[in-house]
């Protein structure tokens, strides 16, 4: 890859701010930055916001807040400036209309008056005729005196690219050479007027003004290029190189949409994914590392990301596996970190208040959030599970589905029975620590099933009812955890409220 040291590297990302940032934007930004860093190139962010009547300013803002919360930081920006700004599309109008304008002098675009109901049913005409569907010219050699009258009568218009019929060939960095015939192509449409353009010439425009050296995005973009690279020679612009990227499929290999789950980066911000997370998955979103290799950092990523490395097909996202990386990045926090990025969620669940205060009054100390974090970390794949996983440390009363407090073959009385044992025996533990809980619990549980006449290693006769009667739950941490972190008195008062649900 030294061919792209002869020249200054530089990239970009242009999102419209229509949406939230979709994580197919995303995972381009993350493309383009590691390209830049690798090869010591600049990464800018320019804004798509032509489109007045989509775009929104709190879009812009959650497309910079999404990316920063990413750690992809650019070097060029509507935030901070740069040597080729502005980069808003509508404070470049001005560009747009002297390129617009040239384009109309040298007669290599014209203003188009043919109405969307004509068009559409000579598109429908040429369709049943089997013919490849494109403007037909009408418009294309008006006089001057016709063009001019049309427009001072206010005539709807548009203006049009003259797409001369040729063979377009360029060398994809992804998929190698490509090749498109331009006649199937038609007159494309460039500007609704000359202060309003539309994507194709803009993008032109943008590029060769920021002095892009290379364009890195979807490959839905493929059909775009050919246009690009028409007016790109029209205006003597030299083409920056191609690299389109494989799109995030859905697991039908469908365009990944929200029917298969969240598509925008604040959806998995507030779930509970972490960023470093989210970036590792989306690298590994068509980016083959060569090896087994699944964990990345974003300083690694830098190090080893290249384009070589990029497939072509689609790239299937697979939850699973973000839920994966985003657990083996919680395991590896602290205790106390993991517990102060869980806080949130407890208090939107309204477990706690903001003086870390639950319903009835109690104040959840530091130390004892840090020990229900450590009973449940290794279980979170996602920062919000610990609202459904632990919420009953949080609960003044529990309330118990007394089918769950039973183990096996026991019945109502049998189950009392136990709560009953554990009770006695917790009642006399004055050292309330969990490794002397546990000791105590695992040695009665024995004892217990001798003299029940339960089978004698299945301590689940005196350790399944206690943990149910401490958490309301089937799954959770063991009751040596649980007892431990909510202390004596709660577990004692937790036991006789499902002695007295049971009886």
């Amino acid at each position: 890859m030294n061919i792209w040291k002869k020249e200054k590297i530089r990239v970009r990302i242009a999102p419209s701010p229509t949406g939230a940032l979709h994580i197919g934007t995303a995972r381009s930004a993350l493309f383009n930055y590691l390209f830049a860093k690798k090869n010591k190139g600049s990464f800018i962010l320019r804004i798509e916001d032509t489109d007045l009547e989509r775009s929104d300013l709190k879009w812009t803002q959650d497309i910079i807040d999404g990316l920063k919360w990413l750690g992809i930081e650019w070097d060029e920006g509507p935030d901070i400036g740069g040597a080729f700004g502005p980069y808003k599309q509508t404070q470049r109008i001005e560009s747009y209309t002297k390129y617009l304008e040239k384009l109309l002098g040298e007669d290599k675009a014209y203003f188009c008056f043919c109405s969307s109901k004509d068009l559409e049913e000579k598109r429908q005409e040429q369709m049943t005729r089997g013919a490849a569907p494109k403007y037909d010219g009408t418009c294309a050699h008006l006089s001057k005196e016709t063009v001019k009258k049309n427009i001072s009568e206010g005539r709807p218009s548009v203006i049009r690219f003259r797409m001369h019929e040729k063979k377009i060939k360029f060398k994809d960095l992804i998929r190698g050479e490509i090749e498109f015939d331009t006649g199937l192509m038609g007159d494309i449409v460039i500007a609704k007027d000359t202060k309003t353009p539309l994507y194709n010439f803009a993008v032109v425009v943008d590029d060769y003004e920021m002095q892009i050296s290379h364009v890195i995005r979807g490959e839905d973009h493929i059909a775009n290029t050919p246009k690009q690279m028409m007016l790109q020679d029209a205006l003597s612009f030299k083409p920056p190189a191609y690299a389109h990227i494989p799109l995030i499929l859905a697991p039908d290999r469908s365009k990944m949409s929200k029917r298969y789950g969240s598509v925008s980066i604040s959806d998995y911000k507030n779930m509970g994914y972490l960023p470093e997370a989210v970036i590792n998955f989306m690298a590994l979103l068509g980016w083959n590392p060569g090896t087994e290799k699944e964990i990345f950092s974003l300083s690694q990523l830098e190090k080893e990301f290249s384009l070589d490395k990029v497939q072509k097909a689609g790239a299937v996202f697979n939850i699973q596996r973000l839920d994966f990386i985003n657990g083996y990045y919680i395991r590896e926090k602290s205790d106390k970190k993991v517990a102060e990025l869980c806080l949130p969620y407890l208090m939107s669940a309204g477990l706690i208040d903001g003086n870390r205060k639950i319903k009835g009054g109690e104040e959840v100390s530091e130390k004892k959030l840090e020990k229900i974090i450590q009973a449940y970390k290794a279980r979170l794949k996602k920062l919000s599970e610990i609202v459904e996983l632990a919420d009953f440390f949080f609960k003044e009363k529990l309330e118990y589905n007394m089918n769950k407090l039973k183990w096996g073959t026991m019945d109502y009385a049998q189950t009392i029975e136990s709560l009953n044992y554990s009770e006695k025996i917790l009642s006399e533990i004055d050292n309330w620590e969990q490794k002397i809980l546990e000791e105590k619990l695992m040695g009665a549980a024995t004892k217990f099933n001798l003299e029940k006449g339960y089978p004698e290693k299945n301590r689940g006769y005196l350790l399944w009812p206690l943990r149910v009667a401490l958490s309301a739950k089937e799954a959770s941490a063991s009751p040596f955890e649980i007892a431990d972190i909510l202390g004596k008195e709660k577990t004692l008062q937790r036991i006789n409220d499902a002695i007295e649900a049971l009886a």
